[in-house]
């Protein structure tokens, strides 16, 4: 199943939750300093999402421990708020999945904790440029594939690769919904976007293998050889002319 907007009300609503997420992202990338924990950024987040009337849609859904997937540095996706204090330098994946009145919306954003590397600023930047160049394939009638290649082309320029095990989706109605939107090419992936359907571009790349490891607390995803990650996410929707971002 996938959610396709039908009426102003249904997009008002998404709308409504991805502002919310934006805001929430926002807040939080305020605290991220060397000296904090990753578990007080994960409170700051909690108010602002408690404050607008929405809830963490992974504890609700999945059990996750956390009101944002907070990785560090290898740390792809899903890394558990902790006492983990941050260092200057890392580099810091805010992944927030919210709810309010039964719509969801889905955004990534990576930042660094204080001053960032060369290597850190250039795979952090890929990441959004990533983004961008799949945004530009979006339109009612594209090619799910084509979004994928324009992904991936931009990250191998850069010197970076994707995770590929890890992808976009679907989104709206429930936290994860059909299709899946990869980030590489997919030679016999046919299926085209259709008008209305609302779905997460996240580019997931890595400065080494993009080999993903699951970690021993049975959540986090890292590079399986330490290499730096970052992620960058938005909510959209189809139209005929191109792409609605839901969490801008």
């Amino acid at each position: 199943m996938f959610m396709s907007v039908k009426s102003a009300y249904e997009l008002q609503k998404l709308r409504e939750i991805g502002k919310i997420v934006r805001h929430t992202l926002d807040e939080t990338a305020k605290h991220v300093r060397p000296g904090i924990t990753t578990l007080e950024l994960d409170a700051v987040a909690r108010k602002v999402l408690e404050a607008n009337g929405a809830a963490s849609a992974p504890p609700m859904v999945y059990g996750f421990p956390g009101a944002l997937c907070i990785s560090v540095n290898e740390e792809a996706i899903h890394g558990i708020p902790s006492g983990r204090v941050l260092s200057d330098g890392d580099l810091v994946k805010l992944d927030c999945v919210a709810v309010k009145d039964g719509y969801y919306a889905d955004a990534a954003i990576t930042v660094a904790a204080g001053s960032a590397g060369p290597t850190q600023l250039a795979l952090t930047h890929c990441a959004e440029k990533a983004f961008q160049a799949a945004l530009r394939i979006v339109r009612a009638g594209a090619r799910i594939c084509e979004i994928g290649r324009a992904v991936e082309q931009t990250a191998r320029r850069e010197g970076f690769r994707v995770f590929r095990e890890l992808c976009g989706h679907g989104v709206g109605r429930k936290i994860h919904e059909e299709p899946q939107i990869p980030n590489y090419y997919e030679a016999n992936n046919r299926q085209r976007l259709t008008e209305g359907l609302v779905i997460t571009i996240e580019p997931i790349l890595a400065a080494g293998s993009a080999i993903p490891v699951l970690a021993r607390d049975g959540w986090t995803i890292r590079s399986s050889d330490g290499a730096l990650a970052a992620h960058y996410e938005h909510t959209l929707m189809v139209t005929r002319q191109g792409a609605i971002l839901i969490t801008a």
